[in-house]
């Protein structure tokens, strides 16, 4: 079976690797360009690999889709693939095009999944691995696995430490019930279905009102991407690892109530933020130690102004 992988990014590379582990039978890679600094690591392992590689973009040209045809693949496999590719693309396997997609779909189609379902306070999502259409995540699913979403789970911890590496595996496991002939096309449930725009700043602002678990839930939906975001003294500031206390505390939502050899101390609506990690505005990231020092916190100054 002739396998195109199209993608990019560690995921990418890392399901060109198993699938070349496996002894499958990868004839063409598609992935970003990158620069000559800095090469899209999939394309790296592909070049590394000698295996004939094109632009992603470039399929939308004649030039880069002839060029892909004549490799005469049997089936893509899509390994975060961001670029809209042409549909001709997706039907001209035989085998068709399988994609893997970080959300139990029809929840939370689009390109910010894992963001949404932790800034909507879910306990629960996963991955599915599906047959793309020209519509945004609306394909069959050929399979769908689980994954519970901890307390103080990040959406970066969600990707790298679980729907990362089960993806990889997932994606194997999908290309072998296509080889054997044995993979579903289950109709997704149009009844269920969420679409969430990609998570942006606009969509990451802190309001400081809104109850402890709602705060909470964003800044760990933001983090590490975009970057939950308020003020202080009227200037930006992004806050990253933080935890929260559902204990009531005195002070105003927002109010700095303590601060502390290792954090920041933030009164919110039923409860209080510990903030570990900031960035403010034109500099790295930072602890909390380090901030409280140069910025010269006070007690009572309040974020969001």
């Amino acid at each position: 079976m002739r396998i195109v992988v199209m993608g990019q990014a560690a995921f990418g590379e890392q399901v060109l690797a198993k699938l070349l582990e496996e002894g499958r039978e990868v004839v063409g890679v598609s992935a970003p360009a990158g620069t000559p600094e800095r090469p899209d690591p999939l394309a790296a392992l592909a070049a590394q690999k000698g295996l004939p590689f094109c632009v992603t973009r470039d399929l939308k040209k004649d030039d880069g889709y002839n060029a892909y045809e004549a490799l005469k693949p049997d089936l893509n496999v899509m390994a975060f693939v961001t670029d809209i590719l042409a549909e001709q693309v997706l039907y001209t396997p035989k085998l068709g095009t399988i994609q893997y997609h970080p959300s139990i779909l029809p929840r939370h189609r689009g390109a910010s999944a894992m963001n949404w379902a932790v800034i909507q306070g879910e306990t629960k999502t996963g991955l599915t691995v599906f047959w793309p259409d020209k519509g945004i995540d609306t394909g069959p699913v050929l399979l769908q696995k689980e994954v519970e979403v901890g307390p103080d789970e990040t959406m970066g911890g969600l990707y790298f430490q679980k729907l990362f590496p089960m993806g990889v595996d997932a994606m194997a496991e999908a290309v072998a019930l296509v080889e054997a002939g044995k993979a579903p096309e289950l109709g997704q449930d149009e009844s269920q279905a969420t679409y969430e725009p990609i998570c942006k700043d606009e969509h990451a602002g802190i309001d400081w009102s809104k109850p402890a678990a709602e705060v909470y839930n964003l800044i760990r939906g933001c983090n590490p991407q975009p970057g939950a975001h308020t003020t202080l003294r009227g200037e930006p500031l992004k806050i990253f690892d933080c935890k929260a206390e559902f204990e009531p505390v005195q002070g105003n939502p927002g109010e700095i109530v303590d601060l502390s050899d290792d954090a920041i101390r933030v009164a919110l609506d039923g409860g209080s933020l510990i903030v570990q990690r900031v960035q403010p505005k034109g500099s790295a990231k930072v602890k909390a130690p380090e901030f409280i020092t140069t910025a010269g916190l006070k007690l009572g100054e309040r974020l969001g102004s």
